[in-house]
C-alpha cells in the first residue's frame, strides 16, 4: 500500500492511495511525485478546497468516482465537463462547477492529521491559498 505525505503550509498529513479501486489514476499520480502545487477554496464544492489544473492531462478516465466525498477523501477530476482539478474535502461537500454536479476519482485517503482539515479549510477560506506538496514516504 503507498503512502504519501501530503504538506499544506504548518499541516501534514499521511494519506494512502486507493491502488485497488482507483489504480490507473494511483499509478499515473505517482509519476508526478512529488507535485507541488496551490490549495485554494472550493468555489461550488462546499467545504472542501481544490488544485485548479486546466488543461492539465492525466491521461486516465473515471474510475472510483463520486460526487460525495466525506472529509479527507481526495478526488481527481480528468476534465471534461470543467477543468482537471483536485479535491480535497474537508467537511461536508458535493463536487461541483459552474456546469453543475461532477463525479472524480476518490484516489487518496487521509489518514493521519484528518483533524487539522477544518482548520486548513478555514485557513484557506479567509487567509488564501496555501502551498502543498504530496510526496512518496
Amino acid at each position: 500500500m503507498t503512502k504519501l505525505r501530503i504538506t499544506v503550509g504548518k499541516w501534514q498529513f499521511v494519506a494512502r492511495m486507493e491502488e485497488e479501486n482507483a489504480p490507473k489514476t494511483c499509478e499515473a499520480f505517482k509519476q508526478l511525485l512529488p507535485f507541488h502545487s496551490k490549495l485554494i477554496h472550493a468555489r461550488w464544492s462546499g467545504e472542501a478546497n481544490w488544485i485548479p489544473l486546466g488543461d492539465f492531462q492525466l491521461g486516465v478516465s473515471f474510475e472510483n468516482a463520486t460526487s460525495y466525498p466525506a472529509p479527507g477523501e481526495i478526488l481527481f477530476y480528468p476534465g471534461g465537463y470543467s477543468e482537471t482539478e483536485i479535491l480535497f474535502p474537508y467537511g461536508a461537500a458535493r463536487f461541483a462547477s459552474k456546469l453543475g454536479q461532477l463525479a472524480g476519482n476518490h484516489f487518496l485517503t487521509i489518514e493521519e492529521g484528518r483533524e487539522h482539515l477544518r482548520d486548513l479549510g478555514h485557513t484557506t477560506l479567509w487567509g488564501g491559498a496555501q502551498d502543498i506538496v504530496f510526496e512518496a514516504i
